[in-house]
């Protein structure tokens, strides 16, 4: 999974809006509120350490601490591939929640399936025009068994995987909704 759709993971599922996606030389900056707390949020993306390890340094927290204090956010989140020892302390710190390849937020499989229902019912949106009310109202999947439309697909596999408390198939549920989602807004004019 991407770092990048790592962050987008969180925001979904802890329910943030989105308000603002900034591109800048070793990343993405996401700003994002959390409705529930009223807090604005940093969800930092470093895709290019500028260290020759790929491993993300203590001055790149330091950075983003500083960024925190400017620009008044009341918390951070940090996502890269690795990071060092010496900058996972300063996050432990600094109360920086660490978004790695080995440190994912566990999420209760009850958030994750609120957060693919979101997703679903936006995609109904954009590719049909409404959200079908009952199952009988979606096109999504002929009488024959077979499925035409992928959302439909990723929604009766989210409800089975939901069923059966499989967080990590949700997860990657949410993941392919997200890809979709993301897709999809790049083709609206």
């Amino acid at each position: 999974m991407s770092e990048e759709l790592k962050a987008e993971l969180v925001i979904a599922v802890r329910g943030y809006e989105c308000e603002k996606k900034e591109n800048w030389d070793e990343g993405i900056d996401f700003t994002a509120s959390d409705a529930k707390s009223n807090e604005k949020i940093l969800l930092r993306v470093i895709t290019d350490p500028r260290s020759n390890s790929g491993v993300v340094g203590v001055d790149a927290v330091r950075k983003m601490v500083e960024t925190i204090e400017q620009e008044d956010y009341d918390r951070g989140v940090l996502v890269s591939e690795r990071f060092s020892d010496a900058a996972k302390d300063e996050m432990r710190r600094r109360d920086i929640q660490i978004v790695s390849e080995k440190i994912i937020p566990r999420f209760k499989p009850e958030k994750l399936y609120m957060a693919i229902k979101e997703r679903i019912d936006d995609l109904c949106k954009i590719k049909c025009g409404s959200v079908p009310r009952k199952e009988s109202d979606c096109k999504g999947k002929n009488p024959d068994g077979h499925y035409s439309c992928k959302v439909r697909l990723i929604s009766d596999n989210a409800l089975f995987h939901f069923e059966r408390g499989w967080t990590n198939f949700l997860r990657e549920d949410l993941k392919q909704l997200l890809t979709l989602q993301k897709i999809h807004k790049s083709l609206e004019p």
